[in-house]
């Protein structure tokens, strides 16, 4: 197998583990090419966004990702990160061009826990007067 480098993004529950070698340029998340895993519109080019950003040809690269748990957006967005930290190990240079993209840093946010008394997490019951 060629030379890689590989990388972990992370969004909400969903984690991706993102490997890039030099090659032809096929894109397989979960051993399926890209756009049949991410079916819906803008999802592969926010992937391939950080390719862009740094100003390299996709078909140079062979990208191979594993991702699992978590939704859509979350399996989308964690791919993103995974992708940004590789060119970033690549190429230190990249960096700068990320960060100001917002590429490389983890969105953090998650789903807030269920507290007692309430329907969800912050929804309260309808109050009645009588």
């Amino acid at each position: 197998m060629a030379e890689y480098k590989e990388a972990i993004g992370r969004r909400k529950q969903a984690s991706a583990r993102v490997r890039v070698s030099s090659g032809t340029g096929t894109f397989t998340v979960n051993d399926k090419p890209i756009a049949e895993y991410f079916t819906r519109d803008g999802d592969e080019a926010a992937i391939r966004g950080a390719l862009e950003t740094v100003g390299q040809n996709p078909d140079n690269w062979d990208v191979t990702v594993k991702v699992q748990g978590g939704g859509v957006s979350g399996q989308r967005d964690s791919v993103k990160l995974g992708l940004a930290r590789v060119l970033v190990a690549l190429d230190e240079t990249n960096r700068l061009k990320l960060r100001e993209q917002g590429m490389l840093t983890r969105d953090s946010r998650v789903k807030e826990r269920k507290k007692p008394g309430l329907k969800r997490a912050r929804k309260a019951p309808t109050y009645t007067k009588r």
